[in-house]
């Protein structure tokens, strides 16, 4: 596949025929442009381009204009801001002096007037070549470091391994991702990871959580406004949908959305345009969308909540992140790396967790799933005194269940006596039903007949705690299919 990437390049010249004239010849070249006629200027737009998360790629900028600092203030300061960014310098006053100074700042080159289309576009190119070597390096570590994270994913298992292949496989696409799993198992790391793995990684990622917004806001947030479009709209805004241009759009909890508004996405989804709340100017979007949810969106569509239509134009690629309960192998890789990062945040060491830590860790079923790993180990970080985690850290919920399976609880008539440190009745509750599915291989009648409770009962527990993994993946468990649960 062809790249799409193309460096943005800045103008800057006080000469206002000379910056036309290189932005005409870039633009023409197939180039993103934008032009300053002064030191402030470019500095602002530059700073602007960086918190915009669109940063320059390229700067040219004139060598005096007006004084002969200016040049190179702008150089030494890009340089600061953002190390990656390349500056050629243009001027008809060459000096063995500035040519040092140049040197020393690190421009990529030094171009002298008058110089013509073919000899600009040349030295443009090459630094085109250079910056997207720099690209396509950063992405190659990513391949040749499998123990590493792959851009903050971490896991070995067969289904990480399956997972993180079908990133890299959609990456290099512009297919529109629906990424499904339980909260708390990293569906926004998998969409950053996506984005950084394609050739918009220099564009924007912009995150939206529908969920988080007030349904009377979540229009506007995600296509903006005019002025006076509604009470309190003084000024027009630009929405998430403008500021991702040609970057990629994360719409988290898509399955909140409400039902009117997501003929309006669907809309822009399939023409590529949109326009604001309380205007008629149709605005293009070149970007790309992935979305999100924890929920069962084919039961939002049977009950009316979620449109069918919307559903298959997100659902092209469907990228399912499995729960941490299915993925046990993951767990020390996890701890070493969320110990990590710890160590590198709080400015502390922290070198491994003792086995009773790890096996505590490996015993528990974990509903939050990795974001409840790695809140409990920065606890434990937080307020441990020695390089080593060991048990007296542990949360109670953890230490309670330390080494104790199920089983442990049981009476020899069969009934469950209740440890003097507690359970978690939920997790009890949850292990039982596993077992249960376990022994039937996902059978619900004789599951819920062992279990003592109704057919319909089992299907709202099995809701309830998403038991959707196969035996094999579940320790024992088969999770009745869709159509069996529902009927």
């Amino acid at each position: 596949m062809k790249s799409l990437w193309k460096p943005r390049i800045l103008v800057c010249d006080d000469q206002q025929r000379q910056r036309d004239i290189v932005a005409d010849i870039l633009t023409g070249g197939g180039y993103r442009v934008s032009t300053a006629e002064s030191l402030g200027t470019a500095l602002e737009v530059f700073d602007s381009a960086i918190e915009g998360g669109d940063p320059f790629d390229l700067v040219l900028t004139d060598l005096k204009m007006p004084n002969s600092t200016e040049g190179l203030d702008l150089l030494r300061q890009v340089k600061e801001r953002h190390e990656r960014s390349e500056v050629i310098l243009m001027t008809a006053y060459a000096t063995v002096q500035t040519a040092l100074e140049a040197g020393r700042f690190d421009a990529y080159a030094y171009l002298e007037k008058p110089f013509d289309r073919t000899g600009l576009l040349h030295v443009v190119r090459r630094a085109e070549e250079k910056l997207r070597l720099v690209l396509d390096n950063e992405r190659l570590r990513q391949l040749v470091n499998p123990h590493d994270s792959f851009h903050g994913i971490v896991g070995e298992s067969v289904r990480m391994r399956e997972l993180t292949e079908l990133i890299r496989r959609v990456a290099v696409t512009d297919a529109t991702c629906l990424v499904r799993g339980e909260s708390g198992t990293g569906k926004e790391l998998v969409a950053r990871a996506i984005h950084r793995s394609s050739d918009r990684a220099d564009k924007p990622f912009v995150a939206v959580n529908c969920a988080a917004i007030p349904e009377t806001l979540i229009e506007s947030e995600l296509f903006g406004h005019e002025r006076g479009a509604f009470t309190g709209a003084n000024r027009a805004r630009a929405g998430r949908f403008e500021e991702t241009r040609d970057g990629t759009l994360f719409l988290d909890e898509i399955g909140s959305m409400k039902f009117d508004l997501q003929a309006k996405l669907l809309r822009a989804l399939q023409e590529r345009e949109f326009s604001r709340v309380g205007g008629t100017n149709l605005l293009p979007f070149g970007g790309r969308i992935v979305a999100a949810t924890a929920q069962d969106l084919e039961s939002a569509i049977e009950n009316h909540k979620f449109r069918e239509d919307l559903y298959f134009r997100l659902n092209v690629v469907s990228l399912e992140i499995p729960p941490l309960s299915a993925r046990g192998e993951d767990i020390s890789l996890l701890v070493n790396h969320f110990l990590k990062k710890g160590s590198e945040r709080l400015g502390r060491e922290f070198t491994c967790v003792t086995p009773g830590v790890l096996e505590a860790f490996e015993n528990y079923n974990w509903p939050g799933n990795v974001r409840e790993l790695e809140n409990y180990l920065e606890r434990m970080m937080v307020l441990g005194d020695s390089e080593i985690l060991n048990e007296s850290q542990l949360p109670t919920v953890l230490s309670a269940r330390s080494g104790k399976e199920v089983s442990s609880s049981m009476t020899s008539n069969g009934a469950i006596t209740l440890p003097e440190e507690g359970v978690v009745l939920d997790d009890l509750e949850k292990d039982l039903i596993r077992q249960a599915l376990g022994r039937t291989g996902g059978r619900l009648e004789p599951a819920a007949q062992m279990l003592g409770i109704t057919y319909k009962t089992l299907q709202y527990r099995i809701k309830k705690y998403r038991l959707k993994e196969k035996p094999e993946e579940s320790s024992g468990v088969s999770p009745p299919s869709t159509r069996e649960a529902r009927s």
